[in-house]
C-alpha cells in the first residue's frame, strides 16, 4: 500500500470519525457504520467482531466497499478483505480501549477480527461524481 494515500484516506477518515462498511449477504447488499481504523506500517487497517454476520459475509464474499462523508466530499475505498491470520494486533488494540475490552473478552469468547483491503483502490470525490483524488493499493 502506498504511503501517501494511506495517510490521505487514513487523514479524510479521521475527519469523517463514522464511515459505512458495505458487503453482500447472499444476493442483497448490507451496510453498517463502523468507526474503527488504524493506520500502521502504511497499511489501514479494521475490525469487526467474528461473531456477527459482517464476519461471515466478507469470508463467503471478500470485496466490500467502504464510504465515507466529509461535508460535500466523499471517499469510496473498495477492494478485497484480507483478514490477520492471527489475532495479535487484535488483542493489542483491545487491550488498548476500555470500551472493546467490555466486548472482546474471555468471558464472552468474541475476538476482534482485524482485516485490510488489497487489490484495492480509493476514491475522494465532490457531490457532482467527480474525482478529486484516486489512489491504488
Amino acid at each position: 500500500m502506498a504511503l501517501e494515500g494511506a495517510e490521505r484516506i487514513d487523514e479524510f477518515m479521521n475527519e469523517a470519525q463514522v464511515f459505512f462498511l458495505a458487503t453482500v449477504d447472499g444476493d442483497k447488499p448490507k451496510n453498517r457504520p463502523l468507526g474503527f481504523h488504524l493506520l500502521k506500517d502504511g497499511k489501514l487497517y479494521f475490525g469487526v467482531g467474528n461473531h456477527k454476520d459482517v464476519f461471515k459475509q466478507m469470508q463467503e464474499n471478500p470485496y466490500v466497499e467502504i464510504v465515507a462523508l466529509v461535508e460535500t466530499d466523499f471517499l469510496r475505498y473498495y477492494g478485497k478483505v484480507v483478514f490477520e491470520p492471527d489475532y495479535e494486533l487484535a488483542d493489542a488494540i483491545v487491550s488498548g480501549n476500555e470500551f472493546l475490552q467490555g466486548i472482546y473478552n474471555d468471558e464472552t469468547g468474541f475476538k476482534l477480527a482485524i482485516f485490510h483491503l488489497e487489490e484495492a483502490t480509493a476514491e475522494i470525490r465532490d457531490i457532482t461524481g467527480k474525482i478529486n483524488e484516486s489512489y491504488n493499493f
